[in-house]
């Protein structure tokens, strides 16, 4: 069998994908004469658009990165204030020499699971071996998407946990010291479990109170604080 590849440098033309043979197979199977048959039939009419793109002309990938890279030129980088976990970061060129702009962390994708890739398994792997190692604890999660979304993870384990004297504890205390952002997550994950959210100054709490069955405190706060918190998690 001759191959004879046909070079363009079109972005279409350059990713593999059905021929004309497998689509009218394709088509064959689901009962549809052409792709416009087909997309008539599974997309409501009223929400389908009756014009054309407005589209430039295609450009080859040296052209699209060299317009890309003449308006990335305009940005300006300025400070940030806006605070509250949004903060400037440096990421050193070892790591994203190796992982950042390495494709082997998130390419290969698992055949079990379609949205995850064996690099960033092993990743995550990787970061609960340090957090376990930093911590001290003999168990670690693999990362969640935020702040927010931990922390009202937490609170179902703790609340889902619960014996003993506080098998019908209902209440979450969460230091007055947190982001809004995250304690907004936790007001919405709280409601439908059934669980009260207070508020209050760890200081001024009794965290032995039976009805109090976990707590969030945020360290360093949302001020920026950094408390030795040892007193609190022993009587916790």
């Amino acid at each position: 069998m001759t191959i004879d590849p046909q070079y363009s440098e079109k972005f279409e033309t350059r990713h593999n994908g059905p021929d004309e043979a497998q689509v009218a197979a394709m088509l064959k199977v689901v009962g549809a004469s052409s792709v416009d048959e087909l997309i008539a039939q599974t997309i409501p009419a009223n929400i389908r658009l009756k014009r054309e793109l407005n589209l430039p002309a295609p450009v080859s990938e040296f052209e699209f990165l060299k317009q890309f890279k003449a308006l990335a030129a305009q940005n300006r980088v300025m400070k940030s204030y806006i605070g509250m976990g949004y903060y400037n970061t440096i990421t050193p060129p070892v790591i994203l020499r190796n992982i950042l702009e390495n494709p082997g962390w998130y390419t290969a994708y698992t055949p079990y699971q379609a949205e995850i890739a064996q690099g960033r398994l092993e990743a995550l792997i990787n970061y609960q071996t340090m957090v376990i190692d930093l911590t001290g604890m003999q168990i670690a999660n693999a990362s969640l998407l935020d702040e927010g979304t931990a922390a009202a993870e937490a609170m179902h384990l703790l609340f889902a946990a619960r014996k003993g004297a506080k098998k019908d504890a209902a209440v979450f205390l969460v230091d007055e010291n947190v982001f809004p952002q995250t304690l907004d997550v936790l007001r919405t994950r709280s409601a439908p479990l059934g669980i009260e959210l207070r508020v209050a100054d760890i200081n001024k709490t009794d965290i032995t109170d039976v009805n109090i069955f976990g707590a969030f405190v945020q360290n360093p706060d949302s001020r920026g604080a950094i408390r030795d918190l040892s007193a609190f998690i022993a009587a916790a």
